[in-house]
């Protein structure tokens, strides 16, 4: 065992973070550590390394076991040196190493004395079994991976922003190779590409793992058990994080099975000792009863306790079709060049993600949509009738750290009462005297959630979001996706949580050579399609693929040379038969929906509200037929392409 705890009570003040905890930590364990916001997650950790002393019971730890430990308090440390030189003071005792062999090697040019040269030979020997001559090898490789360029390696530390540098000090503690690494939401600091590069490194780490994180998809590819702090207790699922959701599922179900065969069981012994209870020959009867009752231990109700945030974005008036265009729009730092003469549009209904690695600009481009950054060239339109809402990724820029929750709330310009806004924040978990703390005395997860506040007072039909579901747990997020899914209006979002853009958007932007590039589609989707782009497959469609109408093929014309199989030809005639049946359902679908457009554009249909729902309803459905037609026509096509190639082979 590593580390753990044994019977382990912790409490803040009167208020109980666990008790009579029991949780081992064995060598080679990848384990996520989840629990609603404020349940201890990151409490736990801090007692693992230390920095806390249980209220009773023990923490364990080896005396031989290295632990890491990364979380937001790093953020504090500064230097002057360069990241290469921050990341490889994780080997302390190879630098150290290195000006010993250097003091020795000036030595040995003046005076090449025996002891000296046994000395120096030792020191080569040790270098050689540290692997010392490859730290700065590994260390670049390390924070490439983690996305530095190695322009940046030999930049100051304090150079960079918060982010950056909890990636250096990640780096580090990779580096350090501790027996276990403890990390607090590793993913809030790393772009999808990042993420991915940590993912395959840890799953190769050869010591243990805890992992605390809302991430979904970084769970489920990264660990094998679920530590859950739930109700002042620690329960252990063996498996992913989606065997954990199903496992609960099936211990709630007997959790409350046992629950009323036990409330069946009292009820029915409490009316054997109503009836006995009068009679003089039972009543002892009655009293045995009454003593086994009591020393009945109770099962609670199978019932959920969480913090439920109330999330119900509201459109006070609906937009025209377009709601912001850019057109030849370039952008640059200095010699940096972030896009050049893109040309991006924005629809009504619309529900972006703008992904890709860090640096390549998506939230300079979410500042340039917004109107809060400057760009080089081009033009930025905003559509008809649009209310727009910014949440900022960091929250520090949005909100007052000085204002209380409610003030901060009263200087949206709602025209909203103090009681309205007082409701409204209860809905958000501040209830009471909390509405009156200040700003700059909240948890991340709490700026986070009087920002989703402020977004919500807006009534936007336009909400431009980067990074909304840091500092939130898990079932915040899934409510935020819920809400979101029903939320009537556009959105353009930047997020590095995949599972989180996998439930909201419908279309994809990825900054590719300094060019905006579209994809009409899922996450999911996308995903493949970069898959098949990678593996050099010839795509069915354009560069970008959108649902187009393609040129007809020669496909039903082409001489087979050689003798053709009748039950192949068959088949063949069977699907250019459906090909051609759908390629003119799509040129239907297409004058229909262009015909719509118009309809659409007309400022005429906005009087008639039924009229427009009606006609913004077809639209939809229109575009959703295109897009199955589409998944159709690309499958018939493929096949009809490998029963050809099959003839004339």
């Amino acid at each position: 065992m590593l580390a753990g705890f044994q019977n382990m009570t912790f409490e803040f003040g009167a208020r109980a973070i666990v008790r009579e905890a029991n949780w081992h930590i064995q060598p080679g364990e990848r384990i996520g550590l989840i629990g609603y916001n404020g349940t201890g997650k990151s409490t736990l950790l801090k007692l693992l390394v230390g920095a806390y002393t249980p209220s009773s019971g023990t923490v364990e730890r080896s005396r031989s076991t290295s632990i890491g430990y990364l979380h937001q308090d790093l953020l504090s440390f500064d230097s002057d040196s360069s990241i290469l030189s921050v990341a490889l003071e994780a080997f302390e005792n190879v630098l150290q190493l290195e000006k010993e062999i250097e003091t020795l090697t000036k030595s040995l040019e003046h005076n090449e004395d025996e002891k000296t040269l046994h000395t120096y030979s030792e020191k080569l020997t040790e270098m050689e079994m540290l692997d010392g001559y490859n730290i700065h090898h590994k260390t670049e490789e390390v924070l490439q991976g983690l996305g530095f360029s190695n322009a940046d390696l030999q930049r100051p530390y304090k150079e960079f922003s918060g982010g950056w540098r909890m990636r250096v000090l990640l780096a580090k503690m990779i580096l350090q190779e501790p027996d276990l690494l403890l990390l607090d939401e590793p993913t809030n600091h790393l772009d999808l590409p990042s993420i991915e590069w940590l993912e395959k490194y840890l799953q190769h780490y050869h010591g243990a793992v805890v992992i605390v994180s809302h991430d979904k998809y970084f769970l489920n590819r990264m660990v094998t058990k679920i530590v859950e702090v739930y109700q002042q207790q620690i329960h252990i699922y063996n498996g992913n994080y989606d065997f954990y959701e199903q496992e609960k599922n099936v211990r709630l179900e007997l959790q409350q099975k046992a629950y009323e065969n036990q409330q069946d069981y009292i009820r029915q012994n409490e009316r054997l000792i109503e009836r006995f209870r009068a009679k003089a020959n039972k009543a002892s009867m009655a009293q045995s009863l009454i003593k086994k009752l009591n020393k009945l231990d109770r099962i609670e109700e199978a019932t959920i306790e969480r913090p439920n945030i109330k999330i119900n974005f509201k459109v006070e008036q609906t937009p025209g079709k377009i709601i912001a265009e850019l057109k030849n729009i370039s952008k640059s730092f200095g010699d940096q060049v972030i896009f050049k003469n893109s040309t991006v549009e924005i629809n009504r209904g619309d529900k972006i993600a703008l992904i890709g690695a860090n640096g390549k600009g998506k939230s300079t481009l979410l500042r340039i949509i917004a109107g809060i950054e400057n760009f080089s060239e081009g033009e930025r339109k905003w559509g008809h009738n649009v209310i727009e809402s910014f949440y900022a990724q960091h929250q520090l820029e949005s909100l007052g750290l000085e204002n209380t929750i409610l003030q901060e709330m009263m200087d949206c310009g709602s025209q909203k009462t103090e009681l309205e806004l007082r409701s409204l924040l209860g809905c958000f978990l501040f209830g009471g005297d909390d509405v009156d703390k200040k700003i700059k005395i909240l948890s991340g997860g709490e700026k986070a959630r009087v920002a989703l506040a402020k977004v919500i007072i807006s009534q936007a039909n336009f909400l431009m979001l980067d990074e909304p579901t840091n500092h939130l747990d898990m079932h915040s997020c899934d409510l935020l996706i819920e809400a979101l899914n029903k939320y009537a209006g556009s959105i353009i979002l930047v997020s590095h949580d995949r599972y989180f853009i996998s439930k909201t958007a419908n279309k994809i932007w990825e900054i590719v050579d300094h060019e905006i590039k579209e994809f009409k589609g899922g996450y999911a989707e996308w995903v493949l399609w970069k898959e098949r782009m990678a593996s050099k497959a010839p795509a069915p469609q354009n560069e970008i693929p959108k649902p187009i109408i393609k040129e007809k093929k020669p496909v039903a014309t082409r001489p087979s040379p050689k003798a053709i199989d009748k039950e192949a030809k068959k088949k063949l005639q069977k699907l250019q038969k459906q090909f051609q049946e759908v390629e003119e359902k799509i040129a239907s679908q297409t004058t229909l929906k262009t015909n719509l457009e118009k309809t659409l554009a007309d400022p005429a249909l906005y009087a008639d509200k039924d009229k427009f729902l009606a006609t913004e309803n077809d639209y939809k459905k229109v575009n959703e037929e295109l897009a199955l037609l589409n998944k159709d026509y690309e499958s018939l096509f493929e096949k009809i392409i490998q029963i050809e190639n099959t003839m004339e082979n």
